[in-house]
């Protein structure tokens, strides 16, 4: 039995079946769904667990290269909210593109894991490195 770390079975597959560049998608509560890659809905209410929590849970065991997020991120969230996603993904170039650019890198994702994240535009796609 696990002790620690990732607890969520399907997390754990998911994490051990990503290798180098292929992508995993950590969405917010709103994002589409995308019935030919493997969704792991772990939402429970508004914002439990968030995007962050999960970027945390999952970084320590995944070697991220790269990340990307969505421009409308920037503008449609306050200085407190983009400082903590740009804190948890320092030390990753991270990419802000147009959402119907990013959204069309979400088929290539090996998984997506879906949250309850009410942050707008909160979507991360990240590359393992």
């Amino acid at each position: 039995m696990l002790k620690t770390g990732i607890l969520n079975p399907q997390i754990n597959s998911l994490l051990s079946r990503v290798r180098h560049t292929n992508t995993l998608i950590l969405a917010d509560r709103g994002f589409p769904f995308w019935p030919m890659i493997e969704t792991v809905d772990i939402s429970l209410v508004d914002d439990v667990p968030t995007v962050l929590a999960v970027l945390r849970a999952i970084r320590p065991n995944f070697h991220i290269g790269k990340a990307w997020m969505a421009r409308e991120f920037l503008k449609q969230n306050n200085a407190k909210t983009r400082s903590a996603f740009a804190g948890a993904l320092r030390g990753i170039e991270l990419i802000h593109e147009p959402h119907n650019e990013f959204k069309k890198r979400v088929p290539h994702g090996i998984g997506l894991i879906r949250t309850g994240d009410t942050t707008h535009y909160a979507n991360i796609i990240l590359e393992s490195a």
